[in-house]
């Protein structure tokens, strides 16, 4: 258990934030009960920080090694789970599979969650800083008022 909660903790918190510049949390509204998924991302690209130093870009293999490990960690589990049923010598293993199971879908469903979300950011603001987004509109109204005259 002790290393299944340090598995979460590092991969949650170091790993994901190292590798893919990906984190991401629960917040609870302590008012009303509310949770809410919070997902941050750091820039991929590289440049520089806030005091002008270099950042380093990120190593396409440190995120595919990483997007590897995050989806097939929790196939694997499934695996062990099949043979702990299929043996059932020792039924404590199905409650280790099972908390096992729901840490690593967990960081699974909210890293991918995260990526997504870091990606349409990342568009958006790519396009409201280019002004790609307000000329395409712009000119997909104006050809659609001179097509219809």
């Amino acid at each position: 258990m002790l290393l299944l909660a340090a598995d979460f903790y590092y991969l949650k918190n170091i790993a994901g934030r190292r590798l893919v510049g990906l984190r991401w949390w629960n917040e609870v509204n302590t008012a009303t009960g509310d949770s809410h998924w919070v997902f941050e991302s750091q820039d991929r690209s590289g440049g520089t920080d806030e005091s002008g130093n270099a950042k380093p870009s990120q190593n396409m293999t440190d995120k595919r090694f990483f997007w590897l490990s995050v989806y097939v960690q929790p196939a694997l589990w499934i695996v062990l789970g099949v043979l702990a049923l299929v043996r059932f010598k020792n039924p404590i293993w199905l409650i280790l599979i099972a908390i096992a199971l729901t840490l690593t879908i967990t960081n699974t469903l909210a890293f991918s969650r995260c990526d997504k979300f870091s990606q349409a950011s990342t568009l958006a603001s790519s396009a409201f800083y280019s002004g790609n987004l307000a000329r395409n509109v712009a000119g997909g109204l104006f050809s659609r008022f001179l097509n219809r005259g």
